[in-house]
């Protein structure tokens, strides 16, 4: 099996929570280490772990979660995929 960065991306969570299988726990982990794109983004994700763990709460300006994930989307689906190298 041979992950690309949007298939790591999809397991992020499972991975931080250590709900993996052994066999998918070990693909992504050979590929974080060759990718720093999806490294940064492992980082990043448990920082906002961390972050939202706190106690306090902030409030978000109206309309910000659903542009997020509008966002979120349209990056995904819509831009080549990091880890890939360019054949040009």
């Amino acid at each position: 099996m041979n992950l690309k960065c949007k298939n790591v991306w999809e397991h992020i969570s499972e991975y931080l929570d250590q709900q993996l299988t052994a066999e998918v726990r070990e693909e992504i982990e050979k590929h974080l280490e060759n990718c720093e794109v999806c490294s940064a983004i492992l980082d990043s994700t448990r920082n906002v772990l961390v972050l939202t763990a706190d106690d306090r709460t902030y409030e978000l300006p109206v309309g910000y979660s659903k542009r997020l994930h509008e966002r979120l989307q349209m990056a995904i689906h819509q831009r080549p995929d990091p880890g890939e190298k360019s054949t040009n």
